[in-house]
């Protein structure tokens, strides 16, 4: 059972619409920042207890930094947003010592082969994450709307950060796409018989703006799941989107009953994605744009990949 003020904290999260696993991210980690101060309010509390929580988080527990700086977002948050009495903007904690790793990335064969092996089910998400470097939460909530035929663009809507891009959309995948649009199409038919379906759950706002849009096709989930369900907020009948998890199934047990002796997930996909565009030419800040990155500096990550040696330098033992 939470406490009054980890419920406040997501009481006010929910007002100003925070996604859900934000919310769940952060409340656990401001959570575990209270009790590692023996339960003192975060209000009496400021940047000498942020530095030697996060000096704990390497030191004792020894997390990855990306772990690290999700704790430290969290209280950002708590503090600025929330308390109303922001950090300082340079807290002196010990940074994780643990690295991130350069990210897992297939060669074009090895994607070949495994789209080719995916489940005619869960294909065509899949071929999205990859052909248009998708995160796997943005693959999942697309809505119909989102796919422009015209230009051959995806839009996504509140992407990591809240941002909103358009990438690429394959021309391979026009067809299949059109075709997922007709079977929408049938179910959103099929759910607007059932007197107790209520229609697709839509932002608040847009809600309250566009009443009747939510049983347009438009707005339907692009890849929906199987069955409607009740959903947990409101307690009404709606088709959600396909659970996230199916497809992070599918691609790991496609690449180990192919033989791929890589670690692979949906995400390897988008690293795929990333890699094969600075092989085929595209300079760094269109991968950048296509990726959703606001630093280019995290996209440079996919140009060390690429470099052979370093920076491309003929080893000697190639001399001998």
């Amino acid at each position: 059972m939470r406490s009054p003020f980890i419920n406040a904290v997501y009481e006010f999260m929910m007002l100003k619409r925070y996604a859900k696993r934000t919310i769940q991210s952060y409340l656990i980690w401001i959570a575990d920042y209270i009790r590692f101060h023996k339960y003192q309010h975060p209000k009496k509390m400021g940047d000498l207890e942020v530095r030697v929580y996060l000096t704990h988080l390497a030191v004792k527990r020894n997390l990855s930094a990306s772990t690290q700086a999700s704790a430290l977002n969290a209280l950002v948050f708590l503090y600025s947003k929330y308390l109303e009495q922001p950090l300082s903007t340079e807290i002196d904690f010990v940074n994780s010592g643990r690295k991130p790793k350069l990210p897992t990335v297939l060669t074009i064969s090895e994607v070949q082969l495994l789209l080719s092996n995916i489940p005619e089910r869960q294909s065509l998400p899949v071929s999205m994450l990859y052909g248009s470097g998708l995160r796997l939460m943005e693959c999942v909530r697309l809505r119909v709307k989102d796919i422009d035929f015209d230009y051959r663009c995806v839009k996504i809507w509140n992407g990591k950060g809240g941002k909103h891009r358009v990438v690429t959309l394959s021309d391979t995948l026009v067809a299949p796409l059109k075709t997922q649009r007709e079977k929408v199409q049938h179910l959103l038919e099929r759910d607007k018989a059932n007197p107790k379906y209520v229609g697709v759950w839509m932002p608040n706002q847009l809600a309250k703006k566009y009443p009747d849009a939510n049983q347009s096709l438009e707005w339907q989930y692009l890849f929906p799941a199987s069955k409607t369900s009740i959903d947990p907020e409101s307690s009404l009948r709606r088709r959600h989107h396909i659970d996230e998890k199916q497809l992070q199934r599918v691609v790991r047990h496609t690449a180990q009953e192919i033989g791929l002796k890589k670690s692979v997930t949906p995400h390897t996909l988008r690293h795929s994605f990333a890699t094969h565009l600075l092989l085929k030419g595209a300079d760094i800040r269109t991968v950048q744009d296509q990726l959703g990155h606001s630093d280019v500096r995290t996209t440079q990550i996919y140009t060390h990949i690429l470099q052979r040696g370093g920076n491309a330098v003929v080893s000697p033992l190639e001399l001998l």
